[in-house]
């Protein structure tokens, strides 16, 4: 008993012991199925830690196991720190999402269905309060529950929300499991009556491939890059003992040596595509000692510390900022090489570094895809990169969240790329006006009207 029948029945069944009691005692308490009593949020903020969608016992009519599975499948095939919680008409409201908030303890947006209404809120650092509340406009009116959900899910996949799925829902993922222990967890819950379920599933296979089919094409680059920089090592043609060379200029040569050498390890070592960033950073490093060495043994002036040419770092260190613009797009200064500088003073087009894109055909690598936003961060980081990438694809891309979740951050201040935390496990302490007011389509616990265009009552 292996394979997706095993994985489907996990989701089914896989809820931590203590939740599954919870629930249990909940059901048993009351006489007959339509007494219902409230299930407790503790109960609630365990399945969701262990899977994206949860469904009341007294919801069930409201949304099946079926429909369940499959929007938990799109929110962690999306790796994102999205909840649903579908819950029965009478379940207490009054501070529902900040109680909840609290009892999961982790970061992300979260969307409740009760009974026939819905309502949403997130941490600000996962989706703006403007962003949340256009999400539950949107969806106001899209008829049943499974249409609701889905489209509530869907736009916020849209919006980009910040962070990555908590690493809890990767508990019970693909490996093989004992059919003896699935019955008997199966036999624990129908003696409990239990009609609860926590839907758990580790689906990020899709984007560890995109990551590793990133990674494949960053290293071809990478490689030329390190090939490149051996390349000039060797054209040098310096001998630390050789007449005229003092201790300034091997510290130069030294260092370029050792550039190259942890270059070369640092991307034997790579296994994601944001860890490329300290391979080129390090190459950067190199060619600036190269550049000083090479200014000593001619007897100039030593260079300053700048930017490598943006039209390809292996030209090495720029000599000056030019206006540019790429194709249609908004002109910026950007820096340059010598050879680059005269080019453009003659009206000719510079020496561009093209690289594969997806489909296999070579671009200019700032129009190649999100992939190369790593491997441009490590040399043009500081604060530099935005500057320089405005108005290109990969500097559209790099400025969303989404980027930094799958790429990782890190490149200065661009944007929203750095500084997201969704799915990160902050227990209590967050901002409780994040998730105040009360819930959506009327008077309950006190809190806002959300029906009054959008006020969540002082949270959102």
């Amino acid at each position: 008993m292996k394979g997706a029948p095993v994985r489907r029945l996990l989701r089914l069944l896989m809820v931590p012991l203590a939740a599954m009691a919870l629930a249990a005692l909940a059901v048993l308490s009351v006489g007959a199925p339509s007494a219902h009593a409230a299930t407790d949020l503790s109960t609630v903020a365990a399945a969701l830690r262990e899977g994206p969608v949860y469904v009341d016992p007294a919801a069930t009519d409201l949304l099946s196991s079926a429909d369940a599975e499959a929007l938990a499948d799109k929110i962690e095939d999306a790796d994102e720190p999205i909840f649903v919680a579908v819950l029965p008409a009478g379940y207490p409201s009054e501070n529902l999402f900040q109680n909840l908030r609290t009892e999961t303890g982790v970061t992300g947006l979260y969307g409740v269905r009760l009974g026939d209404r819905f309502d949403a809120r997130a941490d600000s650092s996962v989706l703006s309060q403007e962003a949340v509340a256009n999400l539950v406009t949107a969806v106001q009116g899209a008829g049943d529950p499974k249409a609701q959900l889905n489209d509530f899910v869907d736009d916020a996949l849209r919006s980009n929300p910040g962070g990555t799925a908590p690493s809890s829902w990767s508990d019970g993922g693909d490996a093989g499991v004992d059919a003896g222990a699935l019955a008997a967890a199966g036999a624990v819950v129908v003696a409990g009556g239990v009609g609860a379920y926590a839907l758990v599933r580790r689906n990020r296979r899709r984007k560890e491939e995109e990551r590793r089919e990133a990674l494949a094409k960053l290293s071809v680059v990478v490689d030329e890059d390190i090939t490149a920089f051996g390349e000039e090592l060797e054209r040098l043609d310096f001998h630390p003992a050789e007449a005229g060379a003092d201790d300034a200029m091997r510290a130069d040569y030294e260092r370029a040596l050792d550039a190259y050498e942890k270059a070369k390890s640092l991307m034997a070592a790579t296994t994601r595509p944001e860890e490329v960033r300290a391979v080129t950073q390090t190459l950067e490093d190199g060619r600036f000692s190269l550049a000083q060495l090479a200014a000593r043994r001619e007897g100039r002036p030593l260079p300053e510390r700048r930017a490598p040419c943006f039209f390809d770092p292996r030209h090495g260190p720029s000599v000056a900022d030019v206006l540019w613009a790429p194709g249609v797009g908004t002109a910026r200064e950007v820096p340059v090489c010598a050879a680059d500088r005269a080019r453009l003073a003659d009206g000719e087009d510079p020496m561009i570094r093209e690289v594969e894109t997806v489909s296999g055909a070579r671009r200019p690598y700032w129009d190649a895809g999100p992939a190369y936003g790593p491997w441009a961060g490590g040399y043009y980081g500081g604060g530099l990169l935005p500057g320089l990438l405005v108005g290109t694809m990969l500097g559209s891309m790099m400025a969303t969240p989404s980027y930094a979740a799958m790429y990782g951050s890190g490149y200065g201040d661009f944007g929203a790329a750095s500084g997201y935390g969704g799915g990160d496990v902050s227990g209590g302490d967050f901002d409780t006006d994040d998730f105040s007011g009360g819930f959506g389509g009327g008077d309950f616990g006190g809190g806002g009207d959300f029906g009054g265009g959008g006020d969540f009552g002082g949270g959102f």
